[in-house]
């Protein structure tokens, strides 16, 4: 008898290690998991952070040039989200070198005579992107550069003075942002809609005083 109560022993004992160690396993899945839901949980706060802090700085930036651009507006019939709009795509949201080391919110190039920078740009041309060298005007302040482009569609070009008179004729950002297009201000085929897009995104009208 006792030998069978021995056995009974250590079949129960190995039965108690076999609790034990999938007692174990069951807690380590646990853990891993856990640690595997807060990893995946944290990582999109790391990026949540950044992607807040990039659109605050756009929306400071905004809020930076939208005054300046109702002033010109006022003064010059340029809508002010068509000027903020086109400074945003311009100059990448004034990270690019044209933007951030000469001024040119833009990419208005040089008159004769006027302090400049060559630099490389794209142009579309024949259907297709080319870059090309470029004399931009380099100016001493941001204002100086929004104060030049309303200048630029107020008063048209050297041999036209009436080139942008569409888009000072528009009542809204879409009939603007079109008429940039259709009278030349870029070669690029989707501009207009990159404008409208922006100012839709960034709710920009509303920043357009009531033309009178």
């Amino acid at each position: 008898m006792a030998k069978r109560k021995r056995k009974k022993s250590k079949k129960n004992l190995q039965k108690q290690r076999l609790q034990i160690l999938s007692g174990l396993l069951v807690v380590l899945v646990i853990v891993a998991t856990l640690t595997s839901e807060t990893a995946i949980y944290q990582s999109p706060k790391i990026n949540q952070t950044s992607i807040d802090s990039e659109e605050n700085r756009k929306i400071a930036w905004i809020n930076q040039l939208a005054p300046y651009a109702r002033e010109l507006q006022e003064k010059y019939g340029v809508l002010a989200s068509i000027s903020v709009a086109q400074a945003i795509l311009e100059s990448d949201w004034h990270t690019s070198t044209l933007s951030t080391k000469y001024n040119n919110l833009y990419g208005i190039k040089a008159d004769v005579g006027q302090k400049s920078a060559v630099l490389p740009t794209q142009e579309y041309v024949d259907g297709s992107w080319i870059t090309i060298q470029g004399r931009f005007a380099a100016y001493d302040s941001w204002q100086e550069s929004m104060k030049a482009h309303a200048q630029l569609l107020h008063n048209g070009t050297s041999w036209n003075a009436q080139q942008y008179q569409h888009v000072l004729n528009a009542d809204d950002y879409v009939v603007a942002a079109n008429a940039l297009t259709q009278d030349g201000y870029a070669t690029d085929p989707n501009y207009a809609k990159k404008i409208i897009t922006i100012i839709k995104t960034w709710h920009l009208e509303r920043f357009d005083a009531t033309k009178k």
